[in-house]
């Protein structure tokens, strides 16, 4: 099954040094993990939540997960149609990364007015994460 993961600054910095072959643990705080179905809604987080948060940046990954693992995990729908996202909870994510096809890719990029850095202008990220497009 193919997913997208909105995810800011930190977040992506954390997946680039598992090599884009996991997502980092949750926090305390973070109970769950949501993947979504769809790179609509993951756009829409990362473009327009992201973006007005923590680094004023949103990226969207997008992530393919064995089918037969991923298939006991039940489709919420949280909006309208296309806000489908899987629940995954945090103590079962070290489990979910193992079960990841390939690697993590990234989709796109969204900067908030509030962002400072250096962008790449070849990849549209961050320069110095060691992140490639």
């Amino acid at each position: 099954m193919e997913l997208y993961r909105p995810v800011g600054l930190k977040e992506l910095e954390l997946i680039a040094e598992a090599d884009f072959k996991a997502f980092p643990p949750r926090l305390p705080e973070q109970p769950i993990f949501y993947p979504v179905l769809n790179f609509e809604y993951a756009e829409q987080i990362a473009r327009d939540w992201n973006t007005k948060s923590n680094s004023f940046a949103g990226f969207v990954t997008k992530f393919e997960v064995e089918d037969d693992y991923v298939k006991q995990f039940e489709v919420h729908i949280v909006g309208s149609r296309i806000h489908q996202e899987l629940w995954i909870p945090a103590e079962e994510l070290a489990e979910f990364n193992l079960h990841i096809i390939g690697k993590i890719s990234i989709e796109s990029a969204y900067y908030g007015d509030n962002f400072y850095g250096d962008i790449d202008p070849e990849t549209n990220l961050p320069n110095g994460l060691g992140i490639r497009g």
